[in-house]
């Protein structure tokens, strides 16, 4: 992925955790917005077993550049042994809001 392209980044964890991830993530400047989507069913293979929690969905909108810090930092808070923190490049959209993206992360 091209590094100063936008990125947005996929992070499931507890419900109790998102807002202290997203808070984080905003506060450093890692991302210009985070959605959080509360109550996602998911369904996972875990130590050999077919397992499923309820969790909430972080979607974070960032530039690419950023993809390993935010790893980082999201590793440093988060609870999950393996949490899931996966990044797909934005290929498209409203320019006006892919320039903002750039104006609000450093």
């Amino acid at each position: 992925m091209e590094k100063n392209a936008n990125a947005v980044i996929f992070i499931t964890s507890s419900h109790e955790e998102a807002p202290r991830i997203a808070d984080a993530l905003l506060q450093q400047k890692k991302a210009a917005c985070v959605n959080i989507i509360a109550n996602v069913s998911s369904r996972f293979w875990w130590q050999d077993k077919l397992d499923s929690d309820r969790e909430s969905l972080l979607i974070v909108k960032t530039k690419a550049s950023l993809i390993d810090e935010i790893v980082t930092l999201v590793k440093g808070i988060h609870s999950y042994d393996v949490p899931e923190i996966i990044a797909l490049p934005i290929v498209g959209g409203n320019p006006d809001y892919l320039e903002w993206i750039g104006g609000e992360v450093k």
